[in-house]
């Protein structure tokens, strides 16, 4: 029976200097450190002998730019896939990172009232459910190899609690994604039979500045 693992990677640091949540703002490309960070993951791969059939990434810049020296490692093109796309959220644009007591403001209140969809963004299940598309379709590309496909935070989070069997609706302190992480999903044929998490950056986002929520140990950019 064919084993394949899809390594579903978060982007690196982003150059944020306004602490906006960029969401899917076009133009946010990567700090000095998050390209430190996307050659380490590629560099990480190639010395665990991994078999780099496809490279996939979301269309945003900071996703693209963290795949390219995969890509270049294994002499792949980029591939593209809107549903790795970072989640939708109505505060996109806002320097909410850098300033989070503008949450306070009572003209957003009504945006608070179902956290467990939530009602600020994109439903879980909606996410979830992209996401899993996503994952089938490299695992159906990449039969019997490995593929690498670099997504966001919540999206990846949201689908390894799906196929986890946890509840969607989390806090996003208790993510565990930090930047250039990779989440490995391991098949036998089309069945899930393990999980795996390594950050290959971990030294590098410990001195990260752009906002990573959850259980890394970096900080907001101010």
């Amino acid at each position: 029976m064919d084993r394949t693992i899809i390594h579903v990677m978060r982007h690196g640091e982003v150059d944020n200097p306004n602490g906006v949540l960029y969401g899917r703002l076009p133009g946010f490309g990567l700090t000095e450190l998050g390209h430190r960070m996307a050659e380490r993951a590629a560099t990480y791969l190639v010395d665990s002998g991994a078999d780099i059939a496809r490279v996939i990434s979301s269309p945003l810049l900071r996703a693209q730019l963290t795949a390219a020296p995969t890509a270049a490692a294994y002499g792949l093109t980029i591939e593209s896939d809107s549903r790795l796309i970072e989640s939708d959220n109505v505060f996109e644009g806002l320097p909410v990172n850098s300033n989070r007591a503008m949450l306070a403001n009572p003209k957003y209140f009504k945006y608070y009232l179902n956290p467990l969809r939530p009602s600020w963004g994109e439903p879980y299940r909606d996410i979830a459910s992209r996401m899993s598309a996503a994952l089938s379709s490299a695992l159906r590309e990449a039969r019997g190899r490995e593929a690498l496909v670099v997504s966001h935070q919540n999206p990846i989070v949201t689908l390894t609690r799906f196929v986890d069997g946890q509840p969607l609706a989390h806090s996003p302190k208790h993510r565990h994604c930090a930047l250039a992480s990779i989440t490995s999903f391991i098949f036998a044929g089309a069945t899930l039979v393990g999980t795996s998490y390594a950050e290959p950056a971990a030294d590098l986002v410990a001195v990260a500045r752009d906002m990573t929520p959850g259980d890394s140990a970096a900080d907001l950019r101010r």
